[in-house]
């Protein structure tokens, strides 16, 4: 039986897009106190299903997808320009497309706005008319107001009429930040894209046999079990070495491993690949906030899922690939030598002018990890690093980074590493690595 909490998130996703959403509402209508309403509200805008907008309030939006995550609804956009709305608020949930700068002709203007898109534009109420009726929302920069004839024909419409104090070029740059920033977290895959669902999941009972698990391993050629209770929450883990030797009428708590390693859906996959090989698991049950289980994902699950990601291309930059961009070729007797060379510019000094910390130790660890891959070593997650400075590095010189491997197992590896600038050493480095292996 589901949790009140969890009841309280089930009515609220089961509202229709574009409806206004309060604690004392929730509260009343599910008979909770506004405490265990205002949280299920805060969970359900983390589940991306509801929005809080400064004085306008919450809103039930539409859940985004995740090939479609680098979209933008105009709620999301008035709380990037600290906006206020106008008129419109009905149609806040719905997503646009794009945005166009009104900075031309009226004519010409509406030849780029259509149905879905946000012009930006100062004062000119025109351009705001005609917009809304092309089906475009409206963004009014540089904290004008409009007419009252634009926000009753938004209300009609249903598209939002939106004023910001902030001018065009800031607007359009703050709103493209945003878009840029989710271009990002589209990258990184989460546990719950790549799970395979509960209702995929075979899962044991705590009150099952032995004889179960053989059944189960008949009927579906796996030897690895979630245990659960009544209320679906995992109790344990039973796999082929658990129930070895173990005779078949004995109970599945008697031979399961208990409080089994579990993730949740909002895991990063690369979390979830350091936590297998550190452990030497093959699956792991994959639960919500009250350890219910809400499937399952396998070694093989994120091993195909992080290749796939390193084979898509990378449309939202980082401050790390914007450092390691700086890496420059060297000739073939300096790569066999395994020396990386970098040119510091000056995005990656620090007040003095000198690289900074986080700069050299990304360089470090990048270098590291080209190094490790040219030995088929795979790829590392870094346990332990020490970085000693010895001398400044100005900036536009050329610093050289030599690793070497002082110890390298199956799993772990030991790499010592020196930075030479014009010949002088100036810092060194220990690192102590996982070494992911790729299959």
């Amino acid at each position: 039986m589901a949790t009140k909490h969890e009841q309280i998130l089930q009515y609220i996703d089961s509202l229709p897009v574009g409806e206004k959403i309060s604690v004392r509402q929730i509260a009343k209508a599910m008979a909770v106190s506004e405490g265990t309403a205002y949280r299920a509200i805060k969970e359900a805008e983390n589940k991306g299903y509801v929005s809080t907008i400064e004085r306008v309030g919450t809103i039930r939006i539409e859940r985004k997808k995740k090939e479609n995550f680098e979209k933008l609804t105009y709620a999301e956009v008035v709380n990037i320009v600290d906006g206020q709305v106008l008129g419109g608020r009905a149609g806040l949930y719905k997503t646009l497309n794009k945005f166009v700068i009104g900075a031309m002709k009226l004519d010409a203007m509406m030849r780029y706005t259509g149905a879905g898109n946000l012009l930006i534009v100062g004062n000119r109420t025109n351009a705001h008319q005609f917009a809304l009726e092309a089906g475009a929302a409206v963004l009014v920069t540089g904290g004008f107001d409009t007419e009252d004839s634009v926000k009753k024909l938004a209300d009609e419409l249903e598209l939002p009429v939106i004023s910001t104090s902030y001018d065009t070029f800031t607007v359009a740059t703050m709103i493209n930040r945003a878009i840029y920033d989710q271009l990002i977290k589209k990258e990184i895959v989460l546990v719950e894209d790549i799970l395979t669902p509960l209702e995929k999941t075979v899962c044991l009972s705590s009150t099952d046999t032995i004889e179960e698990w053989y059944t189960r391993n008949y009927q579906t050629g796996h030897g690895r079990f979630p245990v659960v209770d009544q209320n679906l929450k995992v109790l344990g883990m039973v796999t082929s070495k658990d129930v070895m030797g173990i005779d078949k009428s004995t109970y599945i708590d008697r031979a399961m491993t208990k409080n089994p390693i579990t993730v949740v859906g909002k895991t990063s996959v690369a979390s979830a690949a350091q936590m297998m090989v550190w452990e030497g698991i093959e699956v792991l049950p994959v639960v919500d906030q009250n350890n219910r289980l809400e499937g399952m994902i396998s070694r093989q699950d994120v091993l195909k899922a992080l290749q796939l990601n390193q084979r898509q291309p990378q449309i939202g930059e980082k401050i790390d690939d914007i450092i390691t961009n700086q890496f420059v070729s060297a000739d073939e007797d300096v790569k066999k030598m395994n020396v990386f060379r970098c040119e510091v510019t000056p995005q990656m000094t620090n007040q003095l002018g000198t690289i900074s910390y986080g700069v050299f130790t990304t360089l470090v660890t990048e270098a590291v990890n080209r190094f490790l891959r040219s030995q088929k070593k795979g790829d590392i997650v870094v346990e332990n690093i020490t970085i000693y400075f010895i001398k400044p590095v100005q900036m536009e010189t050329v610093v050289e980074i030599h690793p070497k491997i002082l110890e390298a197992g199956r799993k772990f590896g030991k790499i010592d590493v020196e930075a030479f600038s014009e010949g002088v050493l100036v810092g060194k480095a220990m690192m102590m690595v996982q070494l992911i292996e790729r299959n």
